[in-house]
């Protein structure tokens, strides 16, 4: 059987340290209306490292930095397969950098076990159940 042809893309599980304990961004997407963790395609020549960060920040709006942990998930775009790694990372500044507004309809803020029932894929829930242990 031939192999599938597959597609790469790259984003993040960025925590921010807020009263109340950690946070973790999701954002709704403006032509789907789900709710994802941020995340994109490569630009050119682009690490998934350096994608997850630019994607990240085109999405939310922040600075971040990769600290740890990388989780992948699998699944089919047409007759392709799509791997999505996911980056954990640390939430470093904000509004520094514009949201992709014609992409991202609204970014919050979320406990992990809120971001859990928010998130609209259950893929993506695997991920964080991965890194958070729910």
């Amino acid at each position: 059987m031939a192999r599938k042809p597959y597609k790469t893309a790259a984003g993040g599980l960025v925590e921010r340290t807020m009263p109340g304990g950690v946070r973790l961004a999701v954002v709704r997407r403006t032509r789907y209306g789900d709710w994802v963790l941020p995340k994109g395609k490569p630009d050119g020549n682009e690490s998934l490292e350096e994608t997850a960060i630019r994607e990240v920040r085109e999405e939310t709006g922040c600075d971040v930095r990769i600290v740890a942990g990388r989780y992948s998930i699998e699944y089919a775009v047409g007759r392709a397969l799509k791997v999505v790694t996911f980056f954990r990372m640390e939430h470093v500044a904000d509004g520094y950098h514009p949201i992709d507004a014609w992409e991202i309809q609204d970014v919050v803020w979320l406990p992990p076990a809120e971001a859990l029932e928010r998130l609209t894929y259950e893929s993506e829930r695997g991920i964080v159940r991965q890194a958070y242990g729910r």
